[in-house]
């Protein structure tokens, strides 16, 4: 220790500035609860949250009739759309799956129908038949591990819905609905450049509308 001015005693070392975490290792920390919450949501919920999410998404958000609808193929914990897909197929509208193309390319989306028969892709998931048409969806029902009220999702972190959103919203119009157990909800989602917001999220229990 010197003697500083005014005879306060002064450190000759150097205080190490505390660094803020890069929103990377937030996410990481962010997926990690997630997974739990979510986990604890499904073992809750997962024999009813599908019959809910498709009746508040009938009941509050009318499509046109010509809008093609991609959904997805529930793995592990994600909340089921399957049943919503269902009676969106049954009032006459197309509906999708995605499938992996390559690992930095946006997906692509083959059409589906009610007791079609999926094939297993990478990861397991269940996808459309190489035979099945590709269509281009105005209605993406994205999903997640975490949301907040300002339409910030979180995923899986390969980035293939941001840059599925990017694409299709640099080629036209479409309407990005996360979909979830409400208990995925979190206060605030760390962002980067790089992340599509959602237009709405529709869980089991509510509508959020960030962008009014």
């Amino acid at each position: 220790m010197t003697s500083g001015r005014r005879g306060f005693a002064t450190s000759d070392m150097t205080q190490t500035p505390v660094s803020t975490p890069t929103p990377d290792i937030r996410k990481r920390d962010v997926r990690r609860a997630a997974r739990e919450r979510r986990r604890l949501a499904h073992r809750a919920s997962a024999a009813t949250a599908g019959q809910l999410l498709r009746d508040r998404f009938l009941a509050e958000q009318p499509l046109p009739s010509g809008a093609v609808v991609a959904g997805y193929a529930p793995m592990g914990e994600e909340i089921d759309v399957l049943p919503l897909l269902h009676a969106l197929a049954g009032r006459g509208h197309a509906c999708a799956l995605p499938v992996v193309v390559a690992p930095a390319a946006p997906l692509a989306f083959r059409a589906w129908h009610p007791g079609m028969t999926l094939v297993a892709a990478d990861f397991g998931v269940g996808v459309p038949p190489p035979s099945s048409e590709e269509l281009r969806p105005t209605v993406l029902l994205v999903p997640l591990l975490a949301f907040d009220r300002a339409g910030h999702r979180i995923g899986y972190g390969a980035g293939f819905y941001d840059r599925t959103l990017a694409a299709l919203r640099g080629d036209g119009d479409v309407l990005a609905i996360g979909v979830a157990y409400a208990e995925q909800e979190v206060d605030a989602v760390p962002v980067d450049g790089n992340d599509a917001a959602l237009d709405l999220i529709i869980t089991d229990r509510s509508t959020i509308r960030p962008r009014g």
